[in-house]
């Protein structure tokens, strides 16, 4: 795992294809009965309009009874609201899973510590998702 404090974003190995690491991911949400709101083909919407882009998806998800506190805490979290992990493979074939620093999210958008654990709980997603 690593992480760049200048951007928030936190990246993660995983040991699977593209593919199969959002399977994983899609399965976990649908057993803990969070809704993914979107998945974005960003690869397949390049080979759609003529370009190559290794493989490269996007999932949405989250829970509006635990998304709400937070952006009625701070308004401004809807930016960055539902939470996001991007699944994406490198010109060497390697496939890392990426989301925003909880602690990155709670200190841009000046929120409550006890908010932190509803921001950090994509870490044991990637984490479950990646092995």
């Amino acid at each position: 795992m690593f992480s760049s404090a200048d951007n928030g974003i936190v990246s993660h190995a995983s040991n699977h294809s593209v593919d199969e690491t959002v399977a994983k991911i899609k399965g976990i949400l649908q057993a803990k009965g969070i809704t993914l709101f979107a998945l974005l083909d960003h690869s397949g919407e390049a080979e759609k309009a003529g370009l190559t882009m290794m493989p490269t998806k996007l999932l949405i998800f989250g829970s509006p009874k635990a998304g709400t506190p937070l952006m009625l805490a701070s308004p401004s979290c809807a930016i960055d609201l539902p939470l996001k992990i991007l699944v994406a493979e490198d010109a060497n074939g390697k496939v890392s899973l990426s989301y925003n620093s909880p602690a990155y999210l709670k200190t841009r958008h000046d929120l409550p510590d006890k908010f932190l654990p509803v921001l950090a709980s994509v870490e044991a997603l990637v984490a479950k998702a990646a092995e």
